[in-house]
C-alpha cells in the first residue's frame, strides 16, 4: 500500500430548474456513476439560463478531484 495519494481534477457543468444546489447534486450523482474515488468538488462559476425574464436553468461548473487506482 502506497504511503501517498495521486490525484486527478475534471471540470462539468450540472444545471438544474430547481436551484443551483441541485445543478450541484446532479453534475455530482451523474459523476459518480462512471467515476470512481470522488473525493471533494469545487465550484468554480455559477451562471443562468433566461428563460422570458425568468430563471430557466442554474448552471454551476465544478471542480471534482478523484484518487486515481491504486494511489
Amino acid at each position: 500500500m502506497s504511503d501517498h495519494h495521486t490525484y486527478k481534477k475534471i471540470e462539468v457543468v450540472g444545471s438544474s430548474a430547481i436551484s443551483s444546489d441541485d445543478a450541484i447534486r446532479n453534475a455530482l450523482d451523474h459523476c459518480s456513476k462512471t467515476i470512481k474515488q470522488m473525493d471533494w468538488f469545487e465550484v468554480v462559476e455559477t451562471r443562468g439560463h433566461i428563460v422570458n425574464g425568468q430563471i430557466g436553468h442554474f448552471q454551476v461548473t465544478l471542480k471534482i478531484g478523484f484518487r486515481l487506482e491504486n494511489s
